[in-house]
């Protein structure tokens, strides 16, 4: 299988990584990409072949993954339109609905949509799946093993559901890291140095995140395991109960849901 990918930025530089560490030979992996600098840099850090004009690089593929910004994706399916030979294309494109791809593309109707996110830069990541209507198993399988070189995959059959993955996993990492930055300036206002801090914020969220995931239980019971009646946990969660900080976290993740709808209209305007 050969794979083009459009655009050489850092989730296609991922993808590729990831390809190669699965057994992909470089001669199988293709990159356009117009920027002369990042086509250098593609090339000398990942010894694949990376070109400029976009008929040069879709020739022979079997898959053309559009790694570009979204405000690129039109004016790059009116140019890859006509070179389209029966190839799987997928997209990951934040926003743009999988029906305004096949509008943009003439009809042509081979299209996934995938919304990774950016963990999937130190291959830990999780993306969110949906396949067109008439999309065979086979492509959704390519895709999903695309996909799965930097983390692990969830199909979606509702494409709606795209917003959902979008504001819990697509943006979730920068929940994330606001929540650790939050501590490590509580642990420096406590008295630690901001690398003391930064390593007890840092494991603590990595370890417990290892633990909730190699668990069958619910993280609820996890955290209540650890609440100890009368001890600090229970102070810190109180405080946080009193200060309403789940119900926020949940309007936030609504809040980002509403604001992935209504850019993915914006776009169905074009």
């Amino acid at each position: 299988m050969n794979i083009t990918f459009i655009g050489g930025g850092n989730m296609a530089s991922a993808l590729i990584s990831g390809l190669l560490q699965q057994g992909y030979a470089a001669e199988q992996l293709h990159v356009v990409e117009i920027n002369a600098e990042s086509r250098e840099k593609t090339k000398h850090a990942l010894g694949i072949s990376a070109v400029a004009e976009l008929a040069d690089g879709v020739k022979g593929s079997d898959v053309i993954l559009l790694a570009v910004k979204p405000q690129q994706l039109f004016e790059l399916t009116q140019k890859l339109a006509p070179l389209l030979n029966n190839q799987l294309i997928i997209s990951i494109a934040a926003g743009i609905r999988v029906t305004d791809i096949i509008r943009w593309l003439g009809g042509y109707a081979r299209v996934v949509r995938a919304m990774p996110n950016t963990p999937s830069l130190v291959r830990s990541g999780v993306a969110g799946l949906y396949a067109a209507p008439g999309v065979g198993e086979l492509d959704k399988k390519n895709a999903e093993s695309i996909l799965a070189a930097v983390g692990t995959t969830l199909w979606v059959d509702d494409e709606e559901m795209l917003h959902t993955v979008t504001a819990i996993s697509g943006s979730g990492p920068a929940y994330v890291f606001y929540f650790i930055e939050s501590m490590q300036q509580a642990g420096i206002e406590l008295g630690l140095t901001p690398t003391q801090a930064r390593q007890l914020s840092l494991q603590t969220f990595a370890g417990a995140s290892k633990l909730a995931s190699l668990s069958d239980e619910d993280v609820a019971v996890l955290r209540a395991r650890v609440t100890s009646k009368g001890g600090t946990t229970e102070q810190a969660i109180q405080t946080m109960e009193e200060n309403a900080i789940q119900c926020k976290i949940i309007a936030a993740v609504h809040a980002a849901n509403r604001r992935s709808r209504e850019l993915s209209d914006e776009f169905s305007r074009i």
